[in-house]
């Protein structure tokens, strides 16, 4: 059985303050696109490390599996809830919601004309941790892209005087066709944990020909396979800037031997009618998916080891029982782990969506 260990540090000076965190019912992963989770409780009798070793908003907690750190972020809140305190943490990505854009366009860092979008993710980092009890010393990837944000005639811009939230400016970046992705790791540096915002473009992860999920081999239990027709179109309309007859339009449409079924794409900030196209061929790809694995409970297994895989790879999945029979490549869009509690084994799932869903840059 795996060995779990779980610590605490101060947030800007790194000293460790909990060497072995005494909690259970401890549940914690990553995303694409976003903060990582980490919830877990302390029982009423270890009340007294609250103060000293568990300071929400000012403490990093950290997760380790048989001596290898697996997962690190930020605590936010530890508080009484009947019998146990419940204490909850955030990945690295989570600070830049808990900051703002008071200087305006990052301290001169904007605004930003046909740049890359990757740049501005690194700036709104940089400008957060450039400010006095700011540096969390998380790091961004170099990674560069061919995305583009911000026009000679509209720059994209960060006013002072609307305080914008620093973690939104990382979430538009992500919503720019075509534009980068990013999830979040821990290391060790200097014997402290540090965070890592990977950056992925025009993707994060890679197809994994090493590993697979395999009913009766390493999955444990699955989400019935769904069909729901509700969300599925072969045909996109997508409608941009302006009104009436002068509004931008673009069709993108395929036909597959199916009855006719449309979706409208609402993009009233668009203006390039080649963006506009790009948008709705995206969606359509994306909505002309039938039959999706969202969730599978896996176990450790050789055919993909605990750790074995990144968030925004594609691994194929192959289930065969009394609901699903599925077999087809699947992008991991996020983990929770659940270590052993109790008679309770080790719980890994992995939340996926249809490779195939997904188009990238060029």
């Amino acid at each position: 059985m795996p060995t779990y260990r779980y610590r605490s540090w101060h947030a800007l000076t790194g000293e460790l303050l909990a060497a072995d965190l005494p909690l259970s019912q401890v549940e914690f992963g990553t995303a694409r696109n976003a903060a990582g989770e980490f919830s877990g409780r302390l029982e009423p009798r270890f009340a007294h490390l609250l103060r000293s070793q568990l300071d929400p908003g000012n403490t990093v907690l950290t997760a380790e599996r048989d001596r290898t750190l697996l997962w690190g972020g930020m605590l936010w809140r530890a508080e009484p809830e009947g019998p146990s305190y419940p204490v909850e943490a955030s990945g690295w990505g989570s600070y830049l919601h808990r900051r703002h854009d008071t200087h305006g366009n990052l301290d001169g860092r904007g605004p930003y004309t046909n740049a890359d979008p990757c740049r501005v993710i690194r700036d709104a980092w940089a400008y957060a941790q450039a400010q006095p009890d700011g540096n969390l010393r998380v790091s961004v990837d170099a990674t560069t892209s061919k995305a583009t944000v911000g026009t000679t005639a509209e720059p994209y811009s960060t006013d002072w005087w609307e305080s914008p939230v620093l973690g939104e400016v990382v979430d538009d970046m992500t919503k720019i066709e075509g534009g980068p992705e990013w999830t979040e790791t821990t290391d060790w540096a200097s014997g402290r944990p540090v965070g890592r915002i990977r950056l992925g473009w025009p993707r994060l992860g890679t197809r994994r020909q090493d590993i697979s999920f395999t009913s009766g081999v390493n999955v444990a239990a699955t989400v019935p396979v769904s069909y729901d027709a509700d969300e599925y179109a072969q045909v996109v309309i997508a409608l941009g800037a302006g009104e009436g007859r002068g509004r931008r339009r673009a069709i993108d449409a395929v036909r597959n031997g199916r009855l006719r079924l449309e979706h409208v794409l609402e993009v009233p900030a668009e203006k390039g009618n080649d963006r506009l196209a790009a948008r709705a061929r995206t969606e359509r790809t994306s909505r002309q998916v039938m039959g999706e694995v969202t969730e599978i409970e896996v176990i450790d297994h050789p055919a993909a080891r605990v750790g074995s895989w990144q968030v925004g790879d594609d691994v194929r999945v192959s289930l065969h029982d009394q609901w699903s029979d599925f077999d087809g490549w699947c992008r991991i869009t996020g983990w929770t782990l659940r270590p052993p509690q109790g008679k309770a084994p080790e719980r890994i799932t992995l939340q996926l969506a249809r490779a195939d869903r997904f188009t990238y840059g060029s």
